[in-house]
This record gives C-alpha cells, structure tokens and sequence, in this order.
C-alpha cells in the first residue's frame, strides 16, 4: 500500500500578502453590526408593532416608610405641591395671586399623607373637614376681576320727538356726544376633585357673580329712557350670576386620559373661534370630551336663554328664561387638513318661540316684538352649518369662518306671511409673524336681503355675536351701537360689541332678524410687542352694506347708497408686571362716513366724523 504524498510546503514568494482593507489613514473600517449577533438590537427604523403594554401589579406592597425613619440630613416633604416651600425657597401668602397660592388653586387644601400637625390645622382642612374634603386631591380656587371703563364717544343721536333739550330745535338727529363710566366686580370660585395637570377633573363645582354699576351722559331725552320728562343722565347698578354649574368626569377612553365629561348649569359657550355665531354665558347643558390622544374633541350642547339686565347685559335670573333654545354639535380635528391648523365642523339650531310674548326693557322700550316693519311677534326655526379653522399653514397665521343658514320664519316683518330663511356668511384673517411684528388682514361677508317683500330672507344674522375679529372692541363699528333712526322705533342698525347690520332692537334682549342689508368688511391691522409689558396695535378697515332694499323700504328712502365708511383705530396695552393680572388699555377709533352712512345720518351739524375713546383697566386676582 503506497502511502499518501507528503503535503507539498507553500512557495514562498516576495509579494505580501493581501491583508484586511483600510482606510485612508491607515485604519480598518468600523465592523457593521449584525442584528442576529445581538439579541433585541435591531437597525433604526419605524417601529409598527408595539410591545404589549406592561402593567404592574403589587398586591400586599408594603407602604413607603415615614418621614422619621430616614436619616437625619434627608427633609419630609408633605406632597409635591409643597415641595419648594418646605424648603424654604417661597413661602405662601394669601395675597400673592402670582407664586403658589392654595386659594388660586395651585396646591390641594388638605394634606392628610401628613401626620405632622401644622399641615393638618392648614386652611383648607380646618374649612372643609366637615365636609369630609380631606384627601389630597381637593383643590379651591378663587378669583377676583375689577374692570373699569371710562368712554367717550359720538354717535348719531336722534332728536327727541315729544320733548327736547333745546327749545326751537327741529332737526331729526341732535347733539351726538355722549359719555358712559362702567365698574364691574366679578368673584368666582371654584372646588375641584383631581389631579388636573394630569388629566382631567373628577369633578367641578363653579359659581361667579358680577356685580356692575354703570353711569351714562347723553345730550338727549329719550335716548336712555322712553319718558321724556326722565333726564339725560342715568346711573344704574346689577347683580349677576355668570357661572353656577357642575362639571362631572364620566370616565377616560385611554391610558393618555382621552375622556368624556358633561356640565350642567349657567357656563360660558363659544360655538366658534372667534365669536362670530354664538359667545355667552347661558344655562344649559353640555357634554364634551376627545379622542385620539386630543386629536379629535367633540361638543353636543343645549342652551336654555337666560334674560338679560338690559343696561349691563348681565344674567337676570329674576325673570323666567326666554322661549328660545339652542341646540349645537360641533366636531374639532388638529392637524386637518394641515398640520398646525385646527378645524371645526358644526351643527346649530335655533328654535324662538316667542310669538306670544310682548318684552318691555328695564327703560321701557320694547324689544320683543321689535318695532319694525309690521310690527308683530314671530316665531322662528334657524339652522346653521358651519366650518371654522384656526392655527397655522407654514409660517401663515390662519383664521376662518364660514356659515350658512336656512330655515322659516312665521311672520316676516314686512308681508306677515311665512318665509324661507337663505343667508350666507363667511370671514378670514390672515396674519405674518416678523420678529415682534404681527402683521394681519381681514375680510369679512354676511349676506343681506334686497327683496323684502319676497318669501326668501336671504339677510344673515348670528344669535349672540361677539366677535374678536378686526381690532374687536377697539374698532368703533363693533364697539358701538347705531340708532335706526326714521326706520325704525328703539331699533338699532348694528349692535354693541357686535359687527352686523342685523336691524335688531337688542342683541341681549330680541331677536334675529334675517330681512337686513348685511355686511362687507376689509381691513388690515397690525401688532407691534414693542416690550414684553407693552403692545400696540393699530387697525383700519372699511365697510359697506350689501344690500339697501330693505333699508330703502324702511325708511322710504329712494336711493341709499352701500358705503359705510372707513373705521380706524388704535390701542395701546401696558401690562406693568408683564403678566394678565395688571392690564392698561388706552384705545381710539374713528369713523370716517363713507356716501351710504351719511345717506342714512345726516344732522344739522354736518359731523364729517364719529369717534370713541377708551380707557380700560383690569385687575386680577
């Protein structure tokens, strides 16, 4: 047997041999890492499948020890909410609305995981140990607001048809300065069960009054009182109740506190981002709630209309709410359609039935039925679609409104035949952030009617506007009213802090009214954070009636021309501490008449321009 060949030696040559690869300094690349290498590494990438959630479970865990049984050099601290002043770093005063404050809210009234008597004798357990409120998630807020108000302003100001303030006077329109100081005290409270910087409450107990006494100079009788042998000056004073309601916790929909809660009771409702449909505090009833981590937020709302004290606006609850009820859903979507923005799709009826009933206002002007037209009483079912979005697209501001109503009416005011309700309304502001300049726009359309006779009222009217929309209460068209004269007895051709033509007797106290000449607007303003403590902000804008038909009926008038005028304005907000607790506004409008304003008010002074100045403090508590 021939055995194998021996294995043959390798051939040495002078080449070198191939090594591993390097890099242009002469080191070896890094050596990638294999996933199956490492257990539970994987390569950075969109993780799909989630983990399976992990949930702890200690049954029979043993209590944390107490305060004494740590060393020496470690500090009891009673909660989380008194961290800091058990250190020493801040120490509570009542007084002190800005740094943490027990009566604000900021830290629960009692503190019974404490055993050290001086947190068990503190305010909040003393106060509400009777009522068993000792845990440590019960929490008292209270507030405070003084808001003073002193304007001056002109308008025009009908002359008084039985008694004047001028022997031998004759004109139509008289003396149109005026003055009015207002001072109101609000004081609410508020009792919450709940850790709500996490989630929200378990439940609420809220409860505001606002106390308002109200002074106002005019040069005319008649204007403030339907007497004439009643003066040209007036103070008056109202209690309110604002806020009395209970907010309740149904229960969360997931782990991130996605919930569903009702309130029942007087609360405020806002039914759009700015005002435009429906702004008040009104008894009712909501339930609310979100979904989809607070991507999606619903509201389903029914709203029983409380009276209003008419020279202050506040709630009446002297007298039986109103026959007229609205009924409202809305929908809220973040990021839709793009990302920044915030949109809203609603649902809104509202159903008057106030045919039967005759309303005579603390002055003794009636306010239901208005006097306008034929001068009945009606009922009336509105519906509103509507779209609302606010937030951003890019770097552009964004905010935007659109509605559209329908509906009947039982009488129209000038044929008392049933009518078809048909109007339209739509309104946009853009705005640019440069640094500390905000520069925006604003349009604005709410259509009118130009056919009064017809059975289609095609004029648009909101139910309760009040709109932050156009330099707001600093423009002089929202924040003052214009008397219709010659067309109309106690009916006024816009309202206060309100931006339509509507023609009502009072946005407080009457009605919608859907046969109106409507409302174009377009303006452009802007806002200067000159400091952190002072803002100005400026703003013009123009307007124009849509249609005069029914203005032209009223007043049988042949030819109204559609120019308002222009609105110009400015204010200047000082906030000395930097924060809303100190508040100073300076603000002044002008409206220059355009041909349909002067068509409409022409007195024998021939005033070629309408203004309004106002001072403003707010202070809070």
């Amino acid at each position: 047997m021939q055995d194998a060949p021996a294995e043959e030696p390798a051939a040495v040559t002078d080449q070198p041999r191939a090594g591993p690869p390097v890099n242009e300094r002469g080191e070896p690349p890094p050596t990638p890492v294999e996933e199956e290498l490492i257990d539970g590494r994987r390569r950075p990438d969109i993780q799909r499948d989630l983990p399976d959630p992990v949930n702890q479970v200690n049954p029979g865990a043993i209590r944390s020890p107490p305060p004494e049984a740590f060393p020496a050099d470690h500090i009891p601290i009673p909660d989380r909410w008194r961290l800091i002043q058990t250190l020493g770093i801040v120490n509570e005063r009542w007084w002190d609305p800005y740094n943490q404050n027990t009566l604000k809210g900021d830290r629960p009234m009692c503190t019974p995981a404490d055993t050290s008597e001086r947190h068990q004798n503190t305010l909040g357990c003393r106060a509400f140990r009777f009522l068993g409120l000792t845990s440590d998630d019960w929490f008292f807020a209270a507030s405070a607001v003084s808001d003073s108000v002193i304007e001056a302003r002109s308008f025009p100001i009908p002359g008084g048809e039985q008694n004047t303030t001028r022997p031998g006077q004759s004109d139509v329109f008289g003396r149109n300065n005026s003055l009015a100081a207002v001072q109101t005290l609000i004081f609410g409270a508020a009792l919450i069960k709940g850790s709500t910087a996490y989630k929200p409450p378990d439940f609420e107990w809220r409860v505001t009054f606002a106390l308002q006494g109200n002074y106002v100079d005019v040069p005319e009788r008649r204007v403030l009182d339907v007497r004439p042998t009643v003066g040209t000056n007036r103070f008056d004073y109202a209690l309110g109740v604002q806020e009395a309601f209970l907010d309740y916790h149904l229960g969360n929909s997931s782990y991130r506190y996605d919930f569903y809660s009702f309130r029942v009771g007087i609360q405020p409702f806002n039914l759009d981002f700015r005002g435009f449909l429906f702004q008040d505090s009104q008894l009712g009833f909501r339930l609310f709630g979100n979904r989809d981590n607070n991507r999606f937020q619903f509201n389903f709302a029914w709203i029983w209309r409380l009276e209003k004290d008419t020279n202050s606006g506040l709630n009446n609850l002297f007298q039986t709410p109103r026959d007229d009820w609205v009924l409202h859903a809305n929908v809220y979507r973040q990021d839709f359609p793009f990302v920044g923005l915030t949109s809203e799709a609603s649902v809104t009826w509202t159903i008057n039935r106030e045919r039967e009933e005759i309303e005579v206002d603390d002055n003794g002007f009636p306010v239901r039925p208005a006097l306008i037209g034929n001068l009945r009483a009606r009922d009336y079912d509105a519906f509103y679609l509507g779209y609302n979005a606010d937030g951003r697209i890019g770097r552009m501001n964004l905010s935007a409104s659109a509605y559209a109503v329908f509906g009947s009416d039982r009488n129209n005011i000038f044929t008392g035949e049933p009518a078809r309700i048909q109007g339209y309304f739509a309104a946009v502001e853009p705005s640019y952030d440069f640094n500390w300049v905000r520069l925006r726009g604003a349009g604005l359309f709410a259509s009118g009617d130009d056919e009064p006779f017809d059975n289609v009222q095609r004029g648009f009217d909101a139910i309760f506007e009040n709109p932050i929309f156009a330099g707001a209460d600093t423009s002089y068209w929202i924040r003052q009213t214009i008397p219709f004269a010659g067309g109309g007895r106690a009916v006024n051709l816009n309202g206060r802090n309100g931006i339509l033509n509507s023609l009502r007797s009072s946005k407080e106290q009457g009605q919608s009214n859907f046969v109106n000449p409507g409302t174009l607007l377009l303006g452009v303003g802007a806002d200067f954070d000159i400091t952190p403590a002072v803002r100005l902000s400026v703003n013009a804008n123009h307007l124009w009636f849509h249609r005069t038909g029914a203005l032209e009926v009223l007043r049988q008038q042949q030819t109204i021309r559609r120019d308002i005028g222009w609105d110009l304005s400015a204010a200047l907000i000082w906030r000395p501490t930097m924060i809303q607790n100190v508040v100073f506004r300076l603000s002044g409008a002008v409206l220059q008449p355009g041909t349909g304003f002067r068509d409409l008010f022409i007195n024998e002074t021939r005033d070629r321009r309408y203004y309004s100045v106002l001072l403003n403090t707010i202070l809070t508590y």
